[in-house]
């Protein structure tokens, strides 16, 4: 079959309006669980400080009868501090684009705040589980809150902390706190699997020094390991009479001698890293409350302003433990 000679079709036409979807169809992943989970509390200065404290090792206490004690010095309490950080979006929009053309969805000023605080409080995330260290920055250096990974540290370093190099692996340090900052992380290049041994070492660590981890926080990569474990290879699922039966693959909760802890994946812990946290340890100190700000109109223009300022608290760091999959340096 062929066409009528003379017909005009849609290939011809100038009049066709556009077909489109008034929807915008976002794709949003917003699963800030640290800082959704974590306490809040607020603070009154640019460097916030804090004491946590340990008891001596337990050791065999056997005192002569009538004996004329010797006093020892009590261990003193740790103090130290972190530094806020702001964290800001801006938004420049043309008053074209906000008051005169028509546009998809809501009015674009509404939508572009809506975005801008969405990745605002991803980047927090970000930053708070991070291995950036801290720093009181100066007139043309921004200040720097240390993150969870930074404040987590090896059992060696000048405060011992609750890192874990997984079995295979016999090198690496992990920094410390001194000078009032504490020092960021850096990863060295041997790849190494996490296995369950190195998850319960990291547990026993932290249950020693009392805390009780609940949450495993991980990455895509940290929880392939975890999932591919041949020691979890047995699950109890309970289900309802109706409930249809589900088939498994993935541990999302692991038990040890030492706690339970749920696996909870994370966009934003670094790739090699898993943290075991007791997040009643863990807070976020607000300085600034994220607020949007309307800055000065200079031209043809609207200008926004999304700022907040924070930092970590990490109350008492051997709480918690953490698994590194590379050699830290």
């Amino acid at each position: 079959m062929a066409q009528v000679s003379g017909t005009t079709d849609t290939f011809d036409s100038a009049i066709l309006k556009e077909s489109l979807d008034s929807v915008i169809w976002d794709l949003f992943p917003m699963d800030t669980y640290f800082i959704s989970n974590a306490d809040k509390v607020n603070v009154g200065n640019t460097q916030h400080q804090w004491v946590f404290d340990s008891l001596a090792a337990a050791a065999a206490n056997k005192q002569l009868e009538g004996d004329d004690v010797t006093y020892t010095t009590l261990a003193t309490a740790v103090r130290v501090s972190n530094y806020t950080q702001i964290s800001s979006k801006t938004i420049l929009l043309s008053d074209t684009y906000t008051d005169g053309v028509k546009t998809v969805g809501q009015n674009p000023m509404g939508r572009a705040i809506m975005k801008a605080m969405k990745e605002l409080k991803r980047d927090m995330e970000f930053t708070c589980l991070g291995k950036q260290g801290s720093s009181a920055g100066a007139t043309a250096t921004a200040r720097a809150t240390g993150g969870v990974e930074a404040w987590i540290w090896g059992q060696g370093a000048a405060i011992a902390g609750n890192t874990v190099l997984p079995s295979a692996n016999t090198t690496g340090t992990t920094p410390s706190y001194a000078t009032a900052a504490v020092a960021g992380v850096t990863d060295g290049t041997t790849g190494i699997t996490v296995t369950l041994a190195d998850i319960t070492s990291a547990l026993e660590l932290a249950w020693t020094d009392g805390g009780e981890p609940e949450i495993l926080l991980c990455s895509s990569v940290q929880k392939g390991d975890i999932d591919a474990m041949t020691s979890l290879a047995t699950r109890n699922v309970d289900v309802g009479r109706t409930d249809p039966l589900p088939i498994s693959n993935t541990a999302n909760v692991i038990v040890t001698s030492f706690g339970t802890c749920k696996v909870i994946l994370s966009r934003y812990v670094h790739r090699t890293t898993t943290l075991a946290l007791d997040m009643s340890q863990w807070a976020v100190g607000r300085l600034r409350p994220i607020k949007v700000k309307d800055m000065a109109k200079t031209g043809d223009a609207e200008k926004k302003l999304l700022v907040g300022e924070y930092c970590v608290i990490a109350r008492n760091p051997n709480s918690s433990a953490k698994l590194t999959a590379f050699a830290s340096t």
